[in-house]
């Protein structure tokens, strides 16, 4: 299948912790290389649901599948199989947390490479961090010799190594100063073209999600509140009181990318 052919289906996902149900039936599709956001206030399960999907969290019910342009097919790979943890990768929130202080950027990105078997190495390591506007002169950089937004460049080329056509992007941009997150979402805006790739994109800021994502899903308490366009949220469409009082806490809060800096 092609790079742009892959998309992803959560059918009635439920999440529990020791009785805690953090998850109750979610259900959302995007198609190949459409770009989906969920929004919520902090604890509303957004990120559980990204975990869950790519097996770091426990999925007490549902399913999670992917699918090409046509709907499912038995061609594509089974969740939680090795290939279909290949096709979808996370960038996670903390770029100071999620990266070996101890390893150099050379062996952060041929770890994943290492795991599944995958040779050229050297090849894929120099373009992905090419790709990411960083150069070969970061290659035996440590983590800690990076800014914050150089190092969330590092964990994106990380996802990208393995050539993925799904991306769960869980807050990339939340750490970092408003005008390094403008060059970040810039970037990852400039890749989802580029590659054909399916974003899945979790945060409380709506002007973050607005930006990257055409369709979104308001999340509370663990269940969808309601599902609407990133127009109807910019022209104010929307059905649940809680989207409402979600948008009067986004400050400065606006749809036109322009603004996204001095809007986050």
């Amino acid at each position: 299948m092609s790079l742009s052919s892959v998309g992803i289906e959560v059918r009635d996902l439920r999440v529990v912790y020791d009785g805690f149900v953090a998850i109750t039936d979610i259900s959302f599709r995007v198609n190949p290389g459409e770009s989906f956001g969920i929004v919520g206030e902090s604890g509303s399960g957004k990120s559980t649901v990204l975990r869950a999907m790519c097996g770091l969290a426990p999925r007490a019910a549902g399913n999670v599948q992917l699918v090409g342009a046509g709907g499912p097919s038995p061609a594509l790979p089974v969740p939680g199989s090795k290939s279909f943890r290949r096709l979808m990768q996370m960038v996670f929130q903390d770029p100071y947390g999620s990266l070996h202080p101890r390893q150099t950027i050379d062996r952060i990105l041929a770890e994943p490479l290492a795991i599944h078997g995958i040779e050229n190495a050297e090849m894929r390591i120099e373009r992905a961090l090419d790709e990411v506007g960083l150069g070969t002169g970061f290659r035996f950089r440590y983590p800690h010799q990076l800014s914050g937004g150089q190092r969330q460049r590092i964990a994106i080329a990380r996802a990208l190594i393995l050539e993925p056509q799904i991306l769960l992007l869980d807050e990339p941009t939340s750490s970092l100063d408003a005008s390094v997150q403008a060059e970040v979402l810039n970037l990852l805006e400039e890749l989802r073209g580029r590659r054909g790739l399916t974003f899945i994109m979790v945060s409380h800021d709506l002007a973050v999600v607005t930006h990257l994502c055409a369709q979104l899903m308001v999340m509370q308490r663990g269940r969808t509140v309601e599902a609407l366009s990133a127009a109807d949220l910019a022209a104010r469409r929307v059905a649940d009181d809680y989207t409402r009082n979600l948008m009067e806490a986004s400050t400065g809060f606006r749809r036109t990318p322009a603004s996204l800096g001095s809007a986050s």
